[in-house]
């Protein structure tokens, strides 16, 4: 898992930099984070071909999701387990949850990078 997790960060900081340079450097775009982006949708698909492969063959054992999916896609992007846990809740037929966890991600993990800039600000200006 953690060679695994070792993989994914380096593979992570190196795609998601080559990524952004190609974004203009000047213009409305050139704040679009397009590194993140671009390891997350590779993130799930590669998650998504992972869960297919265990659908069609069975589970994947311990040792192998562990390395792949909590190691490498864990260190490359958490937002591929989101997107696969997601697509797996509405392929079970609860569309309605799937619909829920994408709306409370969305809005919980906006608003805690909220709160947790606001904290840290606080915590930082109270130390000067």
């Amino acid at each position: 898992m953690a060679v695994g997790g070792a993989a994914g960060s380096v593979l992570r900081y190196w795609m998601s930099g080559a990524a952004q340079r190609s974004v203009p450097v000047s213009g409305e775009w050139s704040v679009f984070p397009f590194g993140t982006l671009a390891v997350n949708v590779l993130g799930c698909l590669v998650a998504g071909a992972l869960a297919e492969i265990g659908d069609r063959h069975g589970p994947l054992s311990n040792e192998t999701r562990a390395l792949l999916m909590v190691g490498f896609l864990g260190g490359f992007t958490t937002f591929s387990a989101f997107a696969n846990e997601t697509v797996a809740v509405w392929r079970w037929g609860a569309t309605a949850m799937s619909l829920a966890n994408v709306a409370l991600s969305v809005v919980l993990c906006l608003t805690a990078v909220v709160a947790g800039r606001g904290l840290m600000a606080a915590v930082m200006k109270s130390m000067a």
